[in-house]
Parts: C-alpha cells; sequence; structure tokens
C-alpha cells in the first residue's frame, strides 16, 4: 500500500468529523494531495510524509504552475497543503510543518455583485402575488434579502426554524453549524402568507419540514431558485449578474452601509472568519468614495 494513503484517510476523516468540510471539498483537497507524492516520485525523491521539505513543495508548486495550473487552482492547492501539514503536526506524524513558509499567489480580489435597496424592491415587485408560486417565490426571495441566507439554507429552511412571534429564524450553515437570525416585518408578512394560504393547502406534502415547497410537495432545487431569480431581474429590467447569492452580498452591503457592526454581520452570516466579512467594508468604502464624490459641495461644478 502506498505510506501515504493511511495518512489522507485519518485527514479526510479530521476534516469531515472536526472541520464539516463538505464532500465537494474532501474531493478536492484528496486530488490535490495526491499529486504531490506522484510528483516526488517522478523526480525520484521519495522522502515519505515525515522528510518532505520547504524546497520539495516550492518545486511542486511552481511545477503546476509551469504547466499552466490557475493562480486560483495553485492557492487552493496550497491551502490543502498547509492543512493537511499542520493536522500530521498536531498528530505528532512530523516535528516540524515544512508548509510554514509556503506562499500562495496573490490573487486579484473579485468584488460581488450587488443590488441596490431600489433595485430589490423592483425585482420583489416583479413577482406576480395572484399565483400560488408567486406568493411562495416572494416569501422565500423576502427571507433571502431579510436574512440573507444561502441558497442552500434557505431552501433547507424547517417549519421547526421558524420563530417568527420572537422574529428570529434559526439556520443551519456549513459543517451543520447553527446560528440565529434576525428577520424583519415585511418578511415575516410573507411568509406567514405563504404558509396559509399556500402551503398548507398544497394536495400533497412530501417533506413535512421543509418551508419552501415546489408544487410536487417536495424542497425547492437550487436549480429552481436560480431559475426563478434570473427570470424577475429581467421582469425588473436589472442590467445586472443577479443570483440568489446577490440576495446575501445585498443584505451585507446594505447592514454595513446603515452602520451596522462587523462582527454582528459575521455572526449573521455564518462566516468563520471576520476577515471573509471584511470584503463589505471595502465595498461600502466604494459607497462612501461615490456619495462624498457626488454630494459633498467642494465637488460641485
Amino acid at each position: 500500500m502506498n505510506p501515504w494513503i493511511p495518512h489522507f484517510r485519518a485527514f479526510e476523516a479530521y476534516l469531515t468529523l472536526t472541520r464539516g468540510y463538505s464532500p465537494h471539498t474532501l474531493k478536492a483537497y484528496r486530488s490535490d494531495l495526491e499529486k504531490l507524492p506522484a510528483y516526488l516520485e517522478l523526480r525520484g525523491w521519495q522522502p515519505g510524509v515525515r522528510g518532505v521539505e520547504r524546497m520539495h513543495l516550492d518545486s511542486f508548486v511552481q511545477q503546476l504552475a509551469e504547466l499552466g495550473l490557475a493562480p486560483r487552482s495553485q492557492a487552493r492547492l496550497v491551502s490543502a497543503l498547509k492543512t493537511f501539514f499542520a493536522f500530521l503536526l498536531d498528530e505528532q506524524v512530523i516535528d516540524t510543518d515544512p508548509t510554514e513558509l509556503l506562499r500562495a499567489p496573490k490573487l486579484g480580489r473579485k468584488f460581488p455583485e450587488v443590488l441596490t435597496y431600489e433595485e430589490i424592491r423592483a425585482l420583489l415587485g416583479a413577482i406576480d402575488l395572484s399565483t400560488d408560486h408567486g406568493l411562495r417565490d416572494r416569501a422565500l426571495l423576502e427571507v433571502l434579502y431579510a436574512c440573507g441566507l444561502r441558497v442552500s439554507e434557505a431552501t433547507g429552511l424547517r417549519l421547526s426554524d421558524l420563530y417568527l412571534d420572537e422574529e428570529f429564524i434559526r439556520v443551519t450553515g456549513k459543517g451543520n453549524k447553527e446560528r440565529i437570525v434576525p428577520i424583519g416585518g415585511g418578511a415575516i408578512r410573507h411568509v406567514e402568507i405563504y404558509l396559509e394560504y399556500v402551503r398548507k393547502v398544497l394536495p400533497r406534502i412530501v417533506d413535512e419540514n421543509i418551508v419552501f415547497l415546489n408544487r410536487r410537495g417536495g424542497a425547492l432545487s437550487r436549480v429552481s431558485v436560480f431559475t426563478a431569480v434570473k427570470k424577475y431581474a429581467v421582469a425588473a429590467e436589472i442590467d445586472k449578474k443577479v443570483s440568489p447569492h446577490t440576495f446575501r452580498h445585498s443584505f451585507a452591503t446594505h447592514l454595513i452601509e446603515g452602520g451596522a457592526d462587523l462582527r454582528a454581520v459575521q455572526e449573521m452570516l455564518g462566516h468563520e472568519s471576520i476577515l471573509t466579512t471584511e470584503i463589505y467594508t471595502h465595498l461600502d468604502t466604494d459607497f462612501l468614495r461615490e456619495t462624498i464624490l457626488s454630494f459633498h459641495p467642494a465637488n460641485q461644478g
């Protein structure tokens, strides 16, 4: 047996049980890590997991870059290596971490698309509330924007997660981590209308505890939500690339523009690191700069 395999299996168990990584991320990490022993063997280096040094890893990453591996993929590879060897160090398999000074390529920061509040209202206003389908979609999109949920969190929302009288919902996010998120009056009203006049009268319900159901009584798919959002964006004549995640970005940006505490926004979004939430402070800076340029008297012709 390849001597690396037991370490890979132990690492996967750690990522699954302790870190709550998704199967998709596990597969990506495993694919990245399996390239390392193959490369070492190709070069005639067979140090084993305990003998890997910084020079081996630098050569490995450089070789993949020369073969055309995209910077973002290089960054993921370096992240996988760092996490793997940090795990081995914690488990006392190795004495020193060879990735300590290993650096990933710098990536240009890609700012997410954000809708203005007026565009959000226009999109929601484009939904036909004379149909059951429209009442459900309005309730769903109101929740996406009011609570900043990921689409998977919204489609997985359960009746037992709703505390509408107390004005909050319980959300199960990445790694099955739960968080409590406030929900505003407008979203509550649309959810209550949907529950009373649409969900309650469905002829058949497959997923008894799921809030947002399709016409067959099953949970909504992510694809159906994407399709609905794009349709309403077109109807509202919004000339931006809009997806369900746009509501989450807009939620965070509008909160920070309104003066919300960054830690509070982090908590509501379910971000593990404050660094992930900080991107919205950059968006807020752009907003402030545009406001100053537009309205400061010194800038008026």
